[in-house]
């Protein structure tokens, strides 16, 4: 099995980054999959820029579903997930990841914690 990683601009605060926390450990455990490492970060080494200037659209999306209301705690960030699968296991847990942070419906909605799969 190779390392694989998982890539979630989120923008959430710390009751938001330990409920997607929740979803990604769920989707691991029911799969054939072995949690190497999780980082939350807030910057991009390699281009020196931050998670704020490249998931900005994530807070306008909070202030835009959530009008009026204090975005607190919140910031942008980006939630690294290291595992040990295959790639298929990668794509099923990704995919799991996804439909869990906002599962669609047929009524209007917004998601608890704006996100974007990288």
């Amino acid at each position: 099995m190779r390392t694989r990683t998982l890539r979630f601009g989120l923008y959430a605060d710390e009751q938001g980054l330990a409920w997607v926390r929740g979803l990604v450990d769920e989707a691991v455990g029911a799969r054939e999959a072995r949690l190497v490492d999780v980082t939350v970060a807030h910057t991009f080494p390699a281009s020196g820029m931050t998670t704020t200037d490249v998931y900005d659209h994530l807070a306008e999306q909070w202030g835009w579903e959530n009008p009026g209301q204090s975005h607190g705690a919140r910031e942008a960030v980006e939630l690294r997930v290291r595992l040990a699968c295959s790639l298929r296991t990668w794509r099923a847990v990704r995919k799991t990841v996804i439909r869990e942070l906002c599962p669609e419906g047929a009524a209007p909605h917004t998601c608890r914690v704006p996100w974007a799969a990288a």
